[in-house]
């Protein structure tokens, strides 16, 4: 059996339009906070050995993040990251992205 590793997932940065485009998007609803409300700049999470979404993660951050997150697991490396066991990823959300640092935790 494939050797796998947990991954710590932290949440770096959640990032609002202002900062990305200078000001409020009109496309945006009103009602829609300015930076995601899910999460919280410096909140850790774990994925554990059996892969799943941790308890109070966002459903659609996970989606985005799971491809590195299973490169992780099983040993994987990026070659452009100095460090090997880590990169950077983000939710695609254009309006409110959410910045990761994913670590794996041998």
């Amino acid at each position: 059996m494939q050797n796998v590793s947990k991954v710590k997932i932290t949440v770096l940065k959640r990032l609002n339009h202002e900062e990305i485009f200078g000001g409020r998007l009109q496309e945006v609803a009103d009602t829609m906070t300015s930076v995601c409300n899910r999460l919280e700049d410096g909140q850790i999470f774990t994925v554990e050995m059996d892969g799943q979404m941790p308890t109070g993660f966002c459903t659609w951050a996970w989606h985005d993040i799971v491809p590195e997150i299973t490169t992780l697991r099983f040993g994987g490396n990026f070659p452009w990251m100095k460090e090997e066991g880590m990169i950077y990823s983000c939710c695609s959300d254009g309006a409110r992205p959410v910045i990761f640092k994913l670590e794996r935790a041998d």
